[in-house]
């Protein structure tokens, strides 16, 4: 994530290029959008500070609009896939530094990353996982940190309810570290040894995914 203040250009302002462009503004920078629909750049004139209407496949076109200036650029273009790839490369001959394209297939992906992006995203993908392990079990969220590691969202199970952490001996019988629990009403803190599990808490667990799925499906 670019600090705060810092310039990036979002190309492909459908919903994920919006929600994406948004909640960039929230953090505290500096958008420019573009897209190919005028509509859609008037609609987006409403919230961000600079939308453009313009073909991002020109690479003429996004030299003079300037792209070449930003650190980070976003093409978050739906299902149109040659124009995410002429984007893509029209970005990476301009040398931007830190390229994020959002991808539709691992072949989309696999092209993305071959002609420059240096980030690749699988939005419909990932969101699709996440919610295949929320809707079974206690998970009330679920990141995949990396390939085999998981954090995980979810109540304690029953037979460890009125036991503290040390007691339960978590991590020896799971193979997953509770980091933070919430208990009702309060903030999250963080685990202790001497932290003790009520029904109604939550905990945020950290493991490898297997384990952490076990925990988190355990009555």
């Amino acid at each position: 994530m670019p600090p705060p203040g810092s310039e990036v250009i979002v190309i492909g302002l459908g919903r994920f290029g919006s929600a994406l462009a948004d909640t960039l503004v929230e953090l505290g920078h500096q958008v420019l959008g573009v897209d190919a629909e005028p509509n859609i750049v008037q609609d987006a004139l409403g919230r961000l500070a600079h939308a453009v209407q313009m073909d991002s496949t020109n690479p003429k076109a996004l030299e003079q609009l300037g792209a070449k200036d930003f650190q980070v650029a976003v093409v978050a273009i739906g299902t149109d896939m040659e124009a995410s790839i002429l984007t893509t490369a029209a970005l990476s001959d301009l040398g931007i530094p830190r390229i994020w394209a959002k991808a539709i297939t691992e072949s989309h992906g696999r092209i993305l990353e071959r002609v420059g992006a240096h980030h690749v995203v699988f939005p419909e993908h990932d969101m699709g996982q996440r919610v295949a392990h929320l809707v079974t079990g206690r998970m009330m969220d679920y990141i995949e940190l990396d390939e085999g590691f998981a954090l995980v969202e979810t109540s304690p199970p029953a037979h460890v309810v009125g036991k503290t952490l040390g007691e339960a001996g978590i991590r020896a019988k799971y193979g997953v570290t509770v980091v933070c629990i919430k208990p009702v009403g309060q903030s999250f803190t963080y685990a202790t040894p001497d932290t003790v599990m009520e029904a109604e808490d939550i905990l945020l667990v950290a493991g490898e995914k297997r384990h952490a799925e076990n925990f988190a499906n355990k009555d």
